[in-house]
């Protein structure tokens, strides 16, 4: 390894330290208990007493193995947008958006998701955080997974990623091995004029600051933000932001027949905790994810890979 080539990945590698020192501090903190810094932590502080209660309701009524299969078909969801912010030579631009893998908690997943993604080229891929199950513990499982599915995602410009709830700082450099670029509140330009930033976890720790995020960001640019939630919806829509995606919800996971969700976990407007949603100019999407948390059930609401099509609206 050349002189010139190990200064460089030293430099990017006490930038990311630097990037990650809030989560950090954070992180020192909870083995003192689990708090939440950001804006809730409701099911961190509840999931240990509510899990093993929620199985065995599934199992007594005979819909656990049900629930454990629904989460292994992922869905693959379509969704052109137009907007007449997006410049013209890009036009399509395409992203294919994964959102809260949770991937160490279900065998089979990082299978079945390679599979199909590799079927799906793209401009850029985006990862809106939640890689492991847990959130706290043995994280080290999550690589190889992890490193199956990124294998096979095709994207021209390559796959750009944040961290979530789950997430601890410590896996950030080995998911940066795997050819995923975490953008912790700074952003990148993907194409020429559009410009991708993320957020760290605005939800439990925290740590996002979406200031610092758009620095680099020239004004008209057409403006990406990944967020782990949708909480941020104002934030970004009064920094100018064309698009906002995030995951985190799970859309509620298990959904009553009739569509609703006993629980999104999420600060915000319910209209915002699931899919398409729109604030001022901002356009959002929040994904139901590709994974499970709590119990690896789904209901009523297929775990799903979502296809963006970014148009110039005539």
């Amino acid at each position: 390894m050349s002189n010139s080539f190990s200064r460089t990945v030293a430099a990017e590698e006490r930038r990311l330290e630097e990037r990650l020192a809030c989560r950090r501090a954070i992180e020192a903190l909870h083995h003192k208990g689990r708090r939440a810094h950001g804006r809730g932590d409701f099911l961190l502080r509840h999931d240990r007493a509510l899990a093993p209660v929620l199985r065995l309701m599934l199992q007594a009524a005979g819909l656990y193995r049900r629930g454990v299969e629904n989460a292994h078909r992922p869905v693959i969801r379509t969704l052109p947008l137009c907007f007449p912010t997006l410049p013209a030579h890009v036009n399509p631009f395409r992203i294919l958006h994964l959102s809260d893998f949770h991937i160490d908690g279900m065998d089979r997943l990082a299978e079945v998701l390679a599979e199909q993604v590799q079927q799906l080229p793209c401009d850029v891929c985006v990862l809106t955080g939640d890689y492991r199950f847990e959130v706290e513990g043995p994280w080290r499982e999550v690589i190889p997974r992890m490193a199956h599915v990124v294998s096979r995602i095709r994207a021209r410009r390559g796959v750009f990623g944040i961290l979530g709830n789950h997430d601890c700082a410590d896996m950030a450099r080995p998911l940066e091995e795997l050819g995923i670029r975490l953008l912790v509140n700074e952003a990148v330009e993907v194409a020429d004029g559009v410009w991708l930033a993320g957020v760290d976890d605005p939800h439990y720790y925290g740590c996002d600051d979406l200031k610092r995020a758009i620095l680099s960001i020239p004004p008209g640019a057409f403006k990406i933000l990944l967020a782990h939630s949708p909480e941020m919806f104002a934030e970004a829509a009064a920094a100018g932001f064309d698009l906002y995606l995030c995951g985190h919800t799970h859309w509620g996971q298990i959904r009553m027949p009739w569509g609703t969700a006993p629980l999104v976990n999420a600060r915000c407007p319910k209209a915002y905790t699931a899919g398409l949603w729109r604030h001022g100019a901002l356009l959002g999407y929040t994904s139901a994810g590709v994974g499970c948390s709590m119990l690896p059930v789904r209901f009523n609401c297929p775990p799903e890979i979502v296809q963006i099509e970014l148009r110039v609206a005539q």
